[in-house]
């Protein structure tokens, strides 16, 4: 195996790892590719004789950490972020609910679950006992939005 053969390897393996970061950023068949013609050019590198080999070893290192560097320069990491922001908020209906108020079960609570107060559905929370659906329950506890209930037997 010569060396050219090596280096064209290292300059086609190089462009397709240029080529994920600029133009079709993620771990794609380009990426891939990339990888494995680094790691074929560093193993052909070697059968050509010790001395190449470690020279093509520390040049495609630095390389790679140059193309490291350019991919954050290059902020291709924000094209696969998400950059939307959460400006809704949930109704709390809890403070409407006071202690002692009695109602029923609409699923299982395990220990968490649905239950109805006032025709009203709500999640709710057991104080760790798993309560049947259409049990009888009452709120021992109303913290925020956190309704805690217990099985009235």
């Amino acid at each position: 195996m010569s060396a050219s053969i090596v280096i064209l390897l290292l300059i086609i393996a190089i462009g397709l790892v240029l080529i994920e970061i600029f133009l079709i950023p993620g771990i794609g068949i380009a990426g891939i590719a990339g990888a494995i013609l680094i790691i074929t050019s560093l193993v052909l590198a070697y059968e050509v004789g010790t001395a190449f080999g470690h020279y093509v070893l520390a040049g495609t290192g630095l390389i790679s950490i140059g193309l490291v560097l350019l991919a954050f320069r290059t902020k291709t990491w924000d094209r696969l972020s998400l950059k939307s922001d959460i400006h809704s908020k949930v109704d709390n209906h809890a403070t409407n609910l006071s202690l002692g108020e009695r109602g029923k079960t609409v699923s299982r609570l395990n220990p968490m679950g649905k239950a109805m107060f006032n025709n009203k559905y709500f999640e709710v929370s057991s104080k760790g006992a798993y309560i049947e659906a259409d049990s009888e329950i009452e709120i021992v506890q109303v913290d925020h939005n956190k309704i805690i209930v217990i099985q009235i037997n």
